[in-house]
C-alpha cells in the first residue's frame, strides 16, 4: 500500500507540474501559484478531517507552516520557470538538485550519514544538470534553470519540515502549511489576480493546487507505511511525466546531450533517494 501511494503521489505531482506550466503561460504565474495554494488549502482541511489524528501539538503545526512556505516558494518559482521555459529543463532541474539539498541539510543539520550511493548521485547531479540546461552546446538556458533552481531550495524546505511533524498529527501539518502558503504568496500576486485570462482560469489553477495538496498528502501517508528511501524512490519519479508530456504533446526538443543529462538526472534522483 506503502509504494502505490508513494507512485499515486508521483503521478498526482508530475500532472500538477504540466497543467501548472500551462496555466502559467496563459495567465500571470502569480496568480497561478496563489489560486493554487487556495485550492491546495481547501483539499488539505478537507482531508486532515477525514485522516485520523492522534494528537495535533502546536509544533508539528509549526513545522507544517514551515513547510508551506517552502512549497509557497518552490511552486512561485516553478511556475515562473515553466511560464517561458522548457518543462523539459525546469522540472528536472528543480527535482534532482531538491533531492540533493535534501540530502546535504540532512546531513549537515539532522546528522543524517547518507551512503556512497547518495554521495555518488550528488556527484552526478552536477554533470547532468549542466547538460540539460544545455551546457553541452554551448548555451545554457538561464531563466528557467535559474527558476528551477530556486524552486529546489522551496521543495528541499517542503519535505525536510514535513519530515519533522510527528506522525499522530495526521494530514494537520499539510493544512497548516497550505494556510502558511498562502500569507507567503497573497502580498506578491494579489495585484495580478485581475490580469486578463486570470478569472476564467481560476477554476483549473484551484483544481491544480488541489492535486498538489493531495500529492503531498499521498506522500506523507506513503511515508508512514513504507520505508522512507523506498517512498523518496517512487516519489521522485514524477519528473518524467511531465517532461514526457512536453515532449509529445508541446513538442519540445530535446538534443543528444540534454537526453544524456536527463538519464542522468533520473539516476541521480534514484542513488539519492536509495542512498
Amino acid at each position: 500500500m506503502g509504494a502505490l501511494l508513494a507512485l499515486s503521489s508521483a503521478v498526482l505531482y508530475g500532472l500538477v507540474d504540466f497543467a501548472g506550466g500551462l496555466l502559467s503561460r496563459r495567465a500571470h504565474f502569480a496568480a497561478v501559484t496563489l489560486l493554487g495554494q487556495i485550492g491546495g488549502l481547501l483539499l488539505a482541511v478537507a482531508v486532515a478531517l477525514v485522516v485520523p489524528a492522534e494528537a495535533v501539538h502546536r509544533g508539528d503545526l509549526a513545522w507544517g507552516a514551515l513547510s508551506g512556505v517552502g512549497s509557497g516558494i518552490a511552486m512561485h518559482f516553478l511556475n515562473r520557470g515553466l511560464s517561458h521555459g522548457a518543462m523539459s529543463v525546469v522540472v528536472p532541474v528543480s527535482a534532482v538538485t531538491s533531492v540533493a539539498l535534501s540530502v546535504v541539510c540532512g546531513v549537515l543539520l539532522l546528522g543524517d550519514r547518507p551512503g556512497l550511493l547518495a554521495w555518488t548521485g550528488i556527484a552526478v547531479t552536477v554533470p547532468a544538470l549542466w547538460l540539460v540546461a544545455g551546457g553541452g552546446v554551448g548555451g545554457v538556458a538561464g531563466g528557467g534553470v535559474r527558476d528551477g533552481l530556486l524552486a529546489s531550495a522551496g521543495v528541499a524546505v517542503q519535505y525536510l519540515a514535513l519530515g519533522q511533524a510527528d506522525p499522530g498529527s495526521g494530514l494537520w501539518p499539510v493544512a497548516a502549511g497550505r494556510v502558511a502558503a498562502v500569507a507567503v504568496l497573497l502580498p506578491v500576486a494579489a495585484r495580478r489576480m485581475r490580469r486578463p485570462g486570470t478569472p476564467a482560469l481560476g477554476a483549473a489553477a484551484l483544481a491544480v493546487g488541489a492535486g498538489a495538496a493531495l500529492g503531498l498528502s499521498l506522500f506523507q501517508l506513503a511515508a508512514h507505511r513504507e520505508l522512507l528511501a523506498v517512498a523518496v524512490v517512487i516519489a521522485s519519479l514524477y519528473p518524467a511525466l511531465p517532461v514526457v508530456l512536453g515532449l509529445v504533446l508541446l513538442r519540445e526538443r530535446v538534443d543528444r546531450w540534454q537526453a544524456v543529462g536527463l538519464v542522468g538526472a533520473a539516476a541521480a534522483t534514484v542513488l539519492l533517494a536509495v542512498g
